[in-house]
């Protein structure tokens, strides 16, 4: 038996107009992967897009490392991390943990549309995965 790929979802404030525009154009594509994302990330999701989201912490309360530590076990294929290059964001040394441990692991990151439309777009990333 095969499982979806794991995708984590976060988006600053300042892009999360741009992360729900993006995710309905893409829904159909989105709803192929077993979703997480941080609190209001995911609640807009299905409230806006109507997917199917594992909620965890909000950001600026450790769902970054949340996800950064799903990373390190395994437990998340790819990334897509709409960042607000111009905010101020009180919890940046998680979000640079995040991005750094997706570098040490390998795991795809995609920080704005056009890297997250070519990520969820990659066959490899798209493959059903093995059990396990």
């Amino acid at each position: 038996m095969s499982q979806p790929s794991r995708l984590a979802i976060i988006a600053h404030d300042g892009k999360k107009a741009d992360l729900v525009a993006f995710a309905a154009f893409n829904r159909d594509h989105l709803a192929e992967f077993q979703l997480v994302a941080t609190s209001s990330t995911g609640r807009l999701l299905m409230d806006k897009v109507g997917l199917e989201v594992e909620c965890l912490e909000s950001g600026p309360v450790g769902g970054d490392v949340q996800i950064a530590n799903r990373v390190v076990e395994g437990n998340v294929d790819a990334v897509i991390f709409m960042v607000d290059p111009l905010g101020q964001h009180p919890h940046d040394p998680d979000i640079q943990t995040l991005l750094r441990i997706c570098n040490v692991c390998n795991v795809p990151l995609a920080s704005n549309s056009a890297t997250a439309d070519a990520l969820i777009g990659s066959p490899l990333l798209r493959e059903l995965r093995p059990a396990g």
